[in-house]
């Protein structure tokens, strides 16, 4: 489908939106069904919904209504509340946009108008600085080249200027007469794509006698965008509103799962499943007690005949008794402190760069602690392990190599020689240096040249050939002012052959203004150019050049010229622009025409730019390997390139340690051989794991990833380490999801755009707000100003988040569970008849109030310091493997749930069951037997006390008693003198003394048995600091991967990955639960006293590809 757009034409109007912006998600109208729809398409919410409508049923209730409606209202209004506020927030950014005041013609007038008003096809003129209101078609300019600057930071994240043009088919008309054009713009359908634009112009005489105008993105101003530098500007409304190219790319991204929120959600369907048998046996043990003692007895006065339903009764109120054995607010309990955790990350100082006054930034909240269980890091280079400041240091021109002396060539004698002797091969280079960009000069009032560059290897290559007086001066329209050593020298700008991923180079066309000669400059990839040159031209020199910088680490281009024919150019110039008009297949057509063009080079040499490595990037990558996180690096560069960078910051070892395995090959049957013979190694060798890489380059990973799926995969399990080169954008994204579907925990992080597919894909997307702008910072969920931070954001915030997390949902599971079980055994005393042993309130205050404070406080808790976790990075082993919350720990908690249900409930009944005691007093004991138990089981569980912590588990039991005293001076509460008659009473404190004794006293006893005899290591780093002692050595803490020969041979692609944990009651850090494993019963023992290396074994399958 394809859109006209008439140029200031009122009668179209009605056909297409207005600018009015809006990203509201409700209404005023719509938001409580809306929000009410939203919240209860969870299951969790649906089940307790359906426990709220039972409880209404007087016959079945246990308990008041109250006690599960206040709850769950409390929570919905929390939920909708901060919808609400987030909207609002989105209506008043919305709002603001929209009464933006902007100046427009309308019918040949020009008048000021809100942006909302602005229709497609109204001419809206932007001054300097403006923020541009919706997508227009650039028609006229401050500028007498027809050219402005735009800041694009706002769409794209860049921060370089931009240039763009006017169509050739509006140069040269007059500013006064722009009111009035009047033509048609042909172009596609909104779309998202912020690269492309495909569209024609054709202007109504007397402008210009219906010419096509081809039109592309470089004659766009998209929203957002801020115009810079150029006096005023001019365009053509062709999308507005929510159809702008920012509008249709706005949208929520889809949110990712933890392995967390995984677990947890597999925890609550067994304890649902649990919780059917619990009541479906109670509900028979009921029935049957009714119908064989119950009617035996006086006082019950059960009817003789009941309803149909009778037989449900029981069933159905054990059901609600036992329906907070999954708690109400555990998701909000998680995604409060989840937040907590995405504050924790923006306010840490130590990741603040002050170079660049970045500090770090969450945008995803929901995902922290997936940080500490990252596996695989799949990471960028330039820009990501580089500072991305391109520095030119050697070149090659016409086989003599300037600069290996030195090792700068801008200070090479015999280069500055040579261009001082006006050597035509040096002047050929230079000029295709300075000219073959798309570099902006910029001249300051002091008459200081500055250059705009879209990317730093442009801006390093400009500033060389400055230095070497080839110096770009100025750019007018489509000349371009070169002065050459005092020397002007004018050229025309005919056509650009812009570079794109799959074509790897970029030429321009150009015209000598002195000797009217027409010249084709190419620069690119040595494989993309080389294969170009003239036929019979020895390129053996520059092959050899390229492979020598490469070792070098340099980044390396390849620089080539053509002399055209006029008729060979015209003929040409006919088909581009005819491929430039055309709407289908654009792209693929342009591609095919220049290669019509880019034939026959003459090769003129080779170009080496360095790109250093940023502070700390070894340290780091040394630092997560001893953590147990492999790495690939994904680079568009070439395979020497990459592995010279590889060697320089211990991505691989040198040789002979190290062994780099290279796969490659231009057929399926080589890269076939080649996968084999490198699988072949890996299993045979008997290097450490981390010391063999692989190394493949794009043309083979494509192959492989198409052809030889299964064999590759086999191969990215059995690699610690990968170098894969020369991929592109999409294929990174390929091997992000190939990991991801082997179930390994994938972190990805880059710098540039090109990254963006990459960082949306893996689990976790880490963005580095880069000198290549801000979009993959804003893709990612974390953004950080240096790849050292990485280090922090994975072993200290990751870490912590994990263990917190686990803590948190398991011990929220663990207080609903005792107050459940507490209800089960009453149960056995009251004729099984599903009564209540505590009020309504009680209920409903234990769950909100009595111990929710304590679990929220429980965020600032740590393990160890963080100094200890840095300098001990293995430990993140026990988080990687899942080994905090996992069924076997869950079991723990569950056991001590079931334990301490049973001692409170034993040592109330034996001393409060008694003809003296009301029930209301019974309740009373066991309720403060509870807060009692959870008080001490909070402070055995915290690690690190502070002022906050200590207010929240003291305080809290003290507001219990203080809320609990209130309540009885209140007649009608049900409770009334109750609590003020226990706590006279020496018993009820001789009663909390025996309960804590027998609950605690066994796990107490426990754990100190497992500190002292079977310690881990968390454990001795934990006694080492509360000893302020030497931390003791903990040997070579590595998990020792699989046999190679018996687990490969074990590999099935088409069985998901199996996990055997050990399960172990009462304590959650058990030092026996396994990781994920193949075997049935593989141990997962990390830590031993030695310094030998340890005996575990870890290893997966994966799932079908």
């Amino acid at each position: 489908m394809r859109r006209y757009v008439y140029i200031d034409d009122s009668d179209q109007q009605d056909l297409y939106c207005d600018n009015r912006i809006s990203n509201r998600k409700y209404t005023i109208l719509n938001f409580l069904p809306k929000n009410l729809w939203e919240q209860f398409s969870r299951f969790m919410n649906q089940y307790f919904l359906l426990i709220a409508c039972l409880q209404l049923w007087s016959l079945i209730t246990p308990v008041n209504p109250a006690s599960t409606w206040g709850p769950l209202i409390f929570i919905f209004a929390v939920s909708a509340t901060k919808e609400a506020w987030d909207d609002y927030n989105r209506y008043l950014s919305d709002k603001q946009a929209n009464e933006k005041e902007v100046w427009v013609v309308k019918q040949g007038t020009k008048k000021q108008i809100q942006a909302q008003d602005i229709h497609v096809g109204n001419i809206v003129w932007l001054r300097e600085n403006d923020e541009v209101p919706c997508d227009l078609v650039l028609i006229g300019t401050s500028e007498p080249q027809g050219i402005c600057f735009i800041e694009t930071a706002a769409l794209d994240g860049e921060t370089d200027l931009k240039t763009r043009v006017i169509p050739s088919a509006c140069m040269g008309i007059a500013s006064e007469l722009l009111h009035k054009i009047k033509g048609v713009i042909e172009c596609s359908n909104p779309d998202k794509d912020i690269r492309r634009f495909d569209a024609n112009l054709r202007l109504f005489p007397p402008f210009i006698d219906n010419d096509l105008c081809p039109l592309t993105i470089n004659n766009t101003l998209l929203q957002s965008c801020y115009l810079r530098n150029t006096e005023w500007a001019c365009g053509v409304a062709v999308y507005t509103g929510n159809e702008t190219k920012l509008g249709m790319s706005r949208g929520i991204p889809e949110p990712k799962l933890t392995a967390v929120d995984a677990m947890i959600d597999k925890l609550i369907g067994a304890i649902f499943l649990f919780q059917i048998v619990v009541v479906i046996v109670l509900g028979i043990a009921g029935n049957v007690w009714k119908d064989t003692e119950a009617r035996k007895q006086w006082y019950v006065m059960y009817p003789t005949e009941g309803p149909w339903y009778e037989l449900l009764v029981i069933p159905l109120r054990f059901e609600l008794l036992c329906s907070i054995m999954i708690p109400i607010s555990i998701k909000v309990s998680l995604d409060l402190v989840k937040s907590l955790y995405a504050k924790f990350i923006d306010w840490d100082e130590e990741m603040y760069d002050e170079e660049t006054t970045t500090p770090s930034h969450a945008t995803n909240t929901a995902i922290s602690e997936d940080l500490g269980q990252v596996e695989y890091i799949l990471t960028d280079k330039t820009g990501t392990l580089t500072e991305n400041r391109m520095i030119f240091r050697r070149c090659c021109i016409n086989g003599i190599f300037y600069g290996n002396e030195s090792g700068d060539a801008l200070k090479d004698k015999e280069l500055l020689n040579a261009v001082g002797s006006n050597n035509p091969d040096v002047i050929r280079f230079l000029t295709v240096m300075a000219l073959c960009n798309t570099v902006v000069p910029l001249k300051s009032k002091s008459g200081v040249i500055s250059y705009k560059a879209q990317s730093q290897d442009e801006d390093a290559l400009v500033h060389a050939a400055a230095r070497l007086h080839m110096v770009l001066v100025n750019k007018n329209g489509n000349i371009l002012e070169i002065n050459f050593n005092g020397l002007v020298i004018l050229y025309e700008i005919l056509d650009t052959l812009e570079f794109t991923s799959d074509r790897k180079r970029m030429s321009v066309v150009v015209k000598d203004c002195q000797n009217e000669k027409l010249i084709l400059l190419s620069k690119g990839a040595d494989e993309a150019i080389l294969p170009c040159a003239v036929s019979g031209k020895q390129v053996r020199t520059f092959v050899e050049a390229v492979e020598q910088y490469a070792q070098l680490g340099l980044r390396t281009l390849c620089l080539a010229w053509r002399e055209l024919r006029e008729d060979e150019y015209k003929e040409w110039s006919l088909m581009f622009k005819d491929a430039n008009s055309t709407f289908v297949d654009r792209e693929w057509k342009l591609a095919e025409v220049c290669q019509r063009l880019e034939h026959d080079l003459e090769i003129l040499g080779i170009t080496a730019i360095e790109d250093h490595l940023q502070d700390g990037v070894p340290e780091t990558i040394e630092t997560l390997r001893k953590a147990g996180i492999n790495f690939w690096m994904l680079t568009g560069d070439k395979q020497n390139t990459a592995i010279q960078i590889a060697l320089s910051c211990n991505f691989i070892s040198p040789e002979p340690k190290g062994q780099l395995l290279l796969i490659n090959g231009k057929s399926e049957d080589e890269v076939c051989r080649s996968i084999e013979r490198v699988l072949l190694t890996m299993k045979i060798t008997t290097s450490e794991p981390k010391d063999v890489a692989f190394v493949v380059d794009g043309w083979a990973l494509e192959i492989a990833l198409k052809h030889h799926r299964h064999a590759f995969t086999e191969l990215a399990i059995l690699s610690r380490t990968a170098i894969c080169c020369r991929v592109t954008p999409s294929q990174k994204a390929q091997l992000v999801e190939l990991l991801k579907t082997c179930d390994y925990k994938t972190l990805a992080i880059g710098d540039g755009g090109n990254d963006v597919r990459m960082i949306q894909q893996a689990d976790i997307g880490v963005g580095i707000s880069g000198r290549e702008g801000l979009q993959a910072a804003r893709a990612a969920d974390y953004s950080i100003g240096k790849f050292k931070f990485l280090k922090r954001l994975i072993l200290v915030h990751g870490r912590y988040s994990y263990n917190r997390t686990a803590f948190l949902s398991q011990y929220s599971f663990y207080k609903s569970l005792l107050i459940c079980f507490i209800q089960i055994f009453f149960s056995f005393i009251s004729g099984v008849s599903g009564t209540s042993l505590f009020n309504s309130v009680s209920l409903m205050a234990y769950n909100v109030f009595y111990t929710s404070i304590p679990v929220v406080v429980s965020v600032l808790d740590k393990d160890l310091s963080e100094r200890t976790v840095m300098e001990h990075p293995q430990i993140l082993f026990y988080c990687q493997a899942g080994r905090l919350l996992n069924p076997s720990t869950f079991a723990g908690w569950f056991g001590r749930s079931l334990f301490h249900a049973l001692v409170v409930f034993v040592v109330s009944i034996h001393a409060y069951a008694d003809e003296k005691s009301e029930m209301d007093e019974l309740s009373m004991v066991a309720l403060s037997g509870c807060i009692w138990l959870q008080a001490f089981v909070m402070t055995m569980e915290t690690n690190s006390f502070t002022i906050l912590q200590h207010l929240a588990i003291w305080g809290n039991l003290a507001f219990f008693y203080i809320i609990n005293c209130i309540v009885s001076t209140i007649p009608s509460a049900g409770m009334y003198t109750i609590m003020f008659r226990l706590c006279k009473q020496p018993s009820y404190w001789i009663t909390m003394i025996l309960i804590v004794t027998a609950g605690m006293g066994p796990v107490l006893a426990l754990k100190y048995f497992r500190f002292t005899y079977r310690s881990s290591a968390i454990n001795k780093l934990q006694q080492a600091e509360r000893l302020c002692g030497p931390i003791l050595s903990l040997g070579n803490v590595e998990p020792q991967l699989r046999s190679i020969e018996k687990d490969v041979a074990s590999l099935s692609i088409t069985q998901p990955k199996n996990r055997n944990p050990v399960y172990e009651p009462l304590l959650s850090d058990s030092p026996t639960a396994t990781r994920r494993s193949l075997g049935p019963s593989t141990s997962f023992d990390f830590f031993q006293g030695t310094q030998s290396r340890l005996s575990s074994t870890y290893s997966r399958n994966c799932k079908d590809n």
